[in-house]
């Protein structure tokens, strides 16, 4: 939002000047004719000042940029940012302090959800998907082969969702607003525990299509072990992704894992995609070059 003030109050016209100036009209397009006398004498002195006079007071330029008001809620700010906005959204608030979202109190409601209640609502589904395959008469090595490959799968679609969708950079309004619900917000606020995991509405609703499309790719007795898996291993990540950001690993495999999140956080942001593995990081190019390698280039 950028507002410009004409001030010419404070320039010094020469005393021959004080009067408005003749004008020779017929060097003029015929156009002109339409404003009137007094709103085009004002835009000639204007122009006058500014061509002939070192007049720094002339013309004010003010520039006013749309600043986030953290006390309000948020998601109907932020697209007024326009292509600030990625500038704005990645400078992270290293704060379990949580914002708030929505004035309405449900849709607030809705923005939030706790760890725990992804694997409480969604391990018994992937257990009633993995069970039709078993009930068609599938044994158990390739009920595991299955299981496994739904799993590969999904570490695959998690880093091709995170990269090209959580990571889009986005100007317009719309766009600001989306992406800041759908992944900004985490890379603002870290440390909002209650928006670290995704609310299980929003996944039932996208696992409609995507059970659709698993049958209409695999054979019907190994469909639901492929989904069920690939379920698996989004409980798997979004219960991997809350750790890395709130435990305290012990491990070497958990802490290399927590760092390297973190380094997608608050180092590298353009590289890092993969949260449960780094496997398609490599594959793709994207592996954040290590603090030693980056010193010697």
């Amino acid at each position: 939002m950028r507002i410009v003030f004409l001030n010419l109050q404070s320039a010094k016209l020469p005393s021959s000047h004080h009067s408005t100036p003749s004008i020779n009209r017929s060097i003029l397009p015929s156009s002109s004719f339409s404003f009137q006398t007094s709103s085009f004498h004002f835009f000639y002195i204007a122009f006058t000042c500014l061509g002939h006079w070192n007049l720094p007071t002339a013309i004010t330029m003010v520039a006013q940029e749309f600043t986030v008001d953290l006390n309000k809620p948020l998601v109907f700010q932020v697209g007024h940012l326009g292509e600030a906005y990625q500038e704005w959204v990645h400078q992270p608030i290293v704060s379990k302090e949580r914002p708030r979202f929505f004035k309405s109190d449900f849709w607030e409601f809705c923005t939030r959800t706790a760890w725990w209640v992804v694997p409480l609502i969604w391990l018994p589904v992937v257990c009633w998907f993995v069970s039709m395959s078993v009930n068609m008469g599938h044994t158990l090595p390739q009920i595991s082969l299955m299981v496994i490959f739904g799993i590969s799968i999904w570490t695959l679609i998690e880093y091709i969702v995170h990269r090209f969708l959580f990571h889009i950079e986005t100007q317009s309004y719309w766009g600001n607003t989306m992406h800041y619900l759908i992944h900004g917000c985490h890379h603002k606020h870290p440390m909002d525990s209650l928006r670290l995991v995704f609310p299980p509405t929003a996944t039932a609703v996208l696992l409609v299509p995507i059970w659709n499309l698993v049958k209409l790719f695999f054979p019907p007795s190994m469909a639901p072990a492929l989904f069920g898996g690939g379920l698996l291993g989004y409980v798997i990540y979004d219960i991997t992704h809350y750790y890395l950001h709130h435990g305290q690993p012990t491990g070497d495999v958990p802490k290399k894992l927590k760092k390297y999140h973190m380094n997608h956080h608050f180092r590298i942001l353009n590289k890092g995609f993969g949260v449960t593995s780094p496997l398609w990081d490599r594959a793709f190019g994207t592996l954040p070059a290590s603090k030693v390698a980056a010193k010697t280039r």
